[in-house]
């Protein structure tokens, strides 16, 4: 557990690809993908929050603080960085918000130790997985430094893209190994759900890990 980071998992989009409704709560194997990413995430922060809009009741039997968003209109995944950046401030002792995407029920076990890690010596730098080729952005570990910048960017710029917010701040991708099948082959760690198609691959997957 990393006492000085915060975790938000980031569950306060329309799920339109998955027909609407609250994809974090979809069945996998025998829990859900919330709770899965519950799972993987809590033993790595030192406090967790769950970014959701709508009634939080719906949520109530998981006993974590539900946090909003602050800027109206359904903006992505920044607005749940935002809310979580504020939410950290004011209830947290933590310096850091890791953040992780509600469908991504297989990331890294060790995914803020090493994001923490890469940040050595360098307070005001995000850190963001990244897998081969692909960056995942909503996959970073974030000072709480950039709470007023983001919320420039987001109210009085309109730019709702993740990846121009890290382009315009200090940064430094890092590197996550495939994860391994238990009969041979690798897949990448960050899956996300978007269709039902997806979550039946998940599924598959999640009967043949290592």
């Amino acid at each position: 557990m990393n006492e000085g980071v915060a975790g938000i998992i980031l569950a306060g989009g329309l799920s339109r690809r998955m027909g609407g409704g609250d994809k974090a709560l979809a069945p996998l194997g025998r829990s859900t993908l919330l709770a899965q990413v519950i799972h993987r995430l809590r033993p790595q922060v030192g406090a967790l929050a769950l970014n959701a809009n709508g009634d939080p009741a719906r949520f109530g039997a998981l006993s974590l603080p539900v946090v909003a968003d602050t800027v109206p209109g359904f903006a992505g995944p920044l607005a749940g960085l935002l809310a979580g950046l504020e939410w950290a401030a004011a209830a947290t002792p933590c310096r850091w918000l890791a953040t992780a995407a509600s469908d991504t029920p297989f990331f890294p076990e060790d995914l803020v130790r090493r994001l923490l890690a890469a940040t050595a010596g360098r307070a005001s730098t995000i850190a963001v997985a990244r897998c081969g080729e692909r960056r995942h952005p909503t996959f970073a570990l974030w000072p709480l430094t950039l709470t007023d910048p983001l919320r420039r960017m987001l109210v009085d710029d309109g730019n709702r893209r993740v990846t121009a917010f890290i382009d315009a701040n200090a940064h430094v991708d890092v590197d996550f190994p495939p994860a391994e099948l238990a009969g041979g082959g690798t897949f990448d760690p960050f899956f996300n759900i978007n269709t039902p198609q997806d979550l039946a691959e998940a599924e598959r997957l999640s009967r043949s890990l290592a």
